[in-house]
């Protein structure tokens, strides 16, 4: 069945009372497992190929969805998730199909490379739709503040950022534990990861080439400032240039520091300073060191994130059993308390102490559950739509903290300390581009 549910409901009015009561069975009536038309959310998905087409099959396989509309640039990168879905509308322009189904949609997902988030999002939300947006939220800080705080004026429609692991059991355990006090006050979290694995700390490439007839290398790049096409940008290397990316911060730390950003509360550091291999002027380094200090808040004693990226690992802690190998993972984190310490993996899964003996009997005996439990980030979001309660990682949560992720790499920029106001954001070290924080967007588009 294709109908609709906004195809649904009309045509339940136009038949008339009688009608409706006929139509509105019991579930059961329906048969076990099957979803009437009216209880489907019709979805609207810009970028399908890549992650975005991880994150249609992620909604395909809900009962309560119907995939109405498919967008992407690059129609063959995108053939296999076309394919699975013959029945949705394509369209290679989000601006058209977001125009030209407004009135058949009630979400839009977008998972586009990072440049071009901010504009869909954006554009989504003044449409009235609940909006799913891959991580990092935004490319660059002024982006996050302005989706933030126009999602703010609809709290009605339903927003979520793609980091999942914030709606996974793992994030919901490491808050839990710190709340009862298993590790006592906290001061140091450290995060490690490979990435980046595509090329970083490079110059611009000079040679000429010709995108497939495909492929839409004028609307890939959308708002960025006009460049040739080149294989080093699209349909995968993006990340590592500035005009299109946030490097390896931008790709993982929506992943790694999410659930201490959500445990400890602390929204905005103090200082931020970055150390990196050699810097070019249009990609992020290969390798980065970046410190983030927070002020004590509310009780609790100063702390202080330290990121790595590029395979560079933090040291062993001190009671990790000397035949197990360090680090357990190629990206992970390290949460170090005054009574215990305790490791996780990329999404917050796994969270165990490092003192084997304390940590199975943390296991026999946990703190009680505090936080609820998701089915998942795209059946959390689904959910929210329906009941109208927004998600864990809604765009409230997720613009300040994609902030305090961006805040990072204008430190490994200016390879000189960044000073804020803890209290409200304002940044206080001078000499910071303005583009940097706020893009210039092309003609024909807009924010």
């Amino acid at each position: 069945m294709t109908l609709s549910r906004r195809q649904f409901v009309g045509d339940i009015a136009k038949a008339g009372t009688a009608a409706s009561v006929f139509m509105i069975v019991p579930r059961h009536v329906l048969g076990r497992g099957y979803v009437a038309p009216s209880d489907k959310v019709d979805i609207a998905c810009v970028g399908v190929g890549g992650m975005g087409g991880q994150d249609v099959r992620g909604l395909a396989g809900l009962p309560d969805v119907n995939l109405h509309s498919l967008c992407d640039v690059d129609w063959r990168y995108a053939e296999s998730t076309f394919g699975a879905h013959p029945k949705a509308h394509r369209f290679r322009d989000f601006r058209e199909m977001i125009e030209k189904e407004a009135r058949n949609v009630d979400a839009v997902t977008v998972s586009t490379p990072d440049h071009t988030h901010a504009a869909a999002a954006m554009l989504a939300l003044k449409a009235g739709k609940h909006v799913y947006t891959q991580k990092p939220l935004t490319r660059t800080i002024f982006e996050a503040r302005a989706l933030a705080q126009e999602a703010a004026r609809r709290p009605r429609q339903m927003t979520q950022m793609g980091n999942q692991g914030h709606a996974n059991d793992g994030t919901r355990q490491l808050r839990e534990y710190v709340e009862a006090g298993v590790l006592g006050p906290v001061r140091t979290v450290e995060f490690w990861t490979n990435r980046p694995i595509w090329p970083q700390g490079i110059w611009r490439p000079t040679e000429l080439h010709t995108a497939l007839p495909t492929f839409d290398w004028n609307l890939w790049l959308g708002p960025a400032q006009e460049r040739p096409y080149h294989p080093s940008y699209a349909p995968f290397n993006w990340r590592g240039w500035w005009d299109f990316g946030t490097g390896a911060l931008g790709d993982m730390a929506c992943h790694l520091m999410d659930a201490a950003y959500w445990t400890f509360g602390y929204r905005y550091p103090s200082r931020i300073t970055a150390e990196s291999t050699q810097l070019f002027p249009e990609t992020a380094p290969r390798s980065s060191r970046i410190v983030y200090e927070f002020p004590s808040r509310e009780g609790r004693p100063p702390l202080t994130f330290v990121w790595r990226d590029g395979g560079v690992n933090p040291t062993r802690p001190q009671d990790w059993p000397a035949d197990r190998l360090w680090p357990f993972d190629t990206s992970g984190q390290t949460w170090i308390g005054e009574k215990a310490s305790l490791v996780a993996g990329t999404y917050g899964e796994n969270p165990r102490l490092t003192d084997e003996k304390r940590d199975d009997e943390l296991k026999a005996s946990p703190p009680a559950q505090k936080y609820p439990r998701t089915k998942g980030v795209y059946a959390e979001w689904i959910e929210a739509i329906k009941t109208g309660t927004q998600p864990g990682s809604n765009f409230g949560y997720a613009g300040p903290f994609t902030e305090l992720v961006l805040l990072g790499n204008l430190s490994v920029r200016l390879q000189r300390p960044v000073d804020l106001n803890p209290q409200t954001g304002e940044i206080l070290t001078p000499g910071i581009p303005e583009e940097w924080l706020r893009p210039t967007y092309r003609a024909g588009w807009k924010l």
